[in-house]
């Protein structure tokens, strides 16, 4: 049980904010959070700046009320494949954000449920 716990300390501290905060995530955020981490070579942002820079734009996103809350993802996942939630993950496609949770299931099994993150739309269901 102590891995499955080590696993729920993986979420990105992005994630871990919206999940302390049960705040949704924006939509319109994606290219203004992938903006802040194009690399610069002139000394740009510390690491500890471009991940304040992502919490920062997460947030404002959040108050735009553009995507579903992390909860609501989680009950949309948990519907499809019960099971206790062991990892989320924020990945950015073409077409806009997704969450990826990953789910222990009863029989011992961890799937992985893609959900669009604006729209609540279940995208793929995969072992993992």
């Amino acid at each position: 049980m102590n891995r499955i716990k080590d696993i729920k300390m993986r979420f990105t501290s992005a994630l871990a904010l919206l999940a302390a905060g049960a705040l949704p995530l924006g939509y319109a955020a994606a290219p203004t959070i992938a903006h802040g981490f194009e690399k610069s070579h002139d000394h740009g942002p510390s690491k500890a700046e471009r991940k304040r820079a992502e919490q920062d734009a997460i947030r404002q996103a959040v108050q735009r009320g553009e995507l579903l809350p992390l909860p609501r993802v989680l009950a949309i996942a948990q519907a499809k494949v019960p099971g206790e939630v062991v990892k989320v993950e924020l990945e950015y496609e073409s077409w806009g954000i997704k969450y990826e949770v990953k789910i222990l299931t009863p029989s011992g099994r961890v799937r992985e449920v893609e959900i669009n993150a604006r729209t609540g739309s279940v995208i793929k269901i995969e072992d993992d």
